[in-house]
């Protein structure tokens, strides 16, 4: 069964960065595309990023625009999300998943969520 393990978090200070691993492991990346998502203490699941297999086609909730950015090796089976100029807004645990081409988890896919990283952003 497909798995992911995220690591990377911790607590920064507002305009601090981090970067993000999603390792997968069980099954080859190479044809999926791969989501990042976030949720925060009492609010839904929001899609922060997706990445197609190849790594062409890249999309971003407008909220992170400009500050993240995800990439992947699929030689490596990991995803990555790069974040920059951190905002508190952004806190929260963030996970990665099998995706669908509209950036939602792909739950036609059978695979296992990690536990996810979480990420604070405090001054």
């Amino acid at each position: 069964q497909l798995q992911f393990q995220e690591s990377g978090g911790g607590l920064v200070q507002p305009g601090e960065s981090l970067r993000l691993s999603c390792v997968a492991s069980g099954f080859t990346l190479d044809y999926f595309q791969i989501g990042w998502f976030r949720r925060a203490p009492g609010k839904d699941v929001q899609a922060v990023a997706c990445i197609n297999f190849n790594g062409e086609r890249i999309s971003y909730t407008d909220p992170v625009k400009g500050r993240f950015t995800v990439s992947r090796d699929n030689a490596k089976r990991t995803v990555f999300l790069q974040m920059n100029n951190l905002k508190p807004e952004d806190a929260a645990t963030y996970y990665c998943a099998v995706a669908t081409s509209r950036c939602r988890p792909d739950t036609q896919v059978d695979f296992r969520w990690g536990q996810g990283t979480q990420v604070t952003v405090s001054s």
